[in-house]
């Protein structure tokens, strides 16, 4: 089932981004955002492409009750969309909360 996979994967890997495309060809302007922050923070982080999942691409929206890709996780809880992400990148809220969780690579 779609949701323990998405399971499994948000508590296997510390950072985890669901995204259209894979880092180094992303499929759509948010999911590139999302990458370009991520690569700045120099944080290791796993990705999932949902355009080659179906399962994962409907079942990471009711995982998280969020409409909208990409969704980055840390440690396990859900952040947010690019959106979310910029936000929190621009007032240092995200390399704070990378730095709080022990993320490898968040200095």
């Amino acid at each position: 089932m779609a949701q323990d996979r998405i399971s499994q994967i948000v508590s296997d890997n510390d950072v985890v981004l669901f995204m259209k495309g894979t880092p180094l060809f992303p499929q759509c302007g948010f999911s590139s955002r999302a990458v370009a922050i991520l690569d700045h923070l120099g944080v290791e982080y796993a990705s999932v492409d949902v355009l080659q999942d179906q399962e994962i691409r409907q079942g990471i929206k009711a995982f998280s009750d969020w409409p909208t890709i990409p969704q980055l996780y840390v440690k396990g809880e859900f952040v947010g969309g690019s959106d979310i992400m910029m936000e929190m990148y621009e007032a240092g809220e995200l390399q704070q909360l990378m730095q709080e969780q022990g993320v490898k690579g968040a200095a």
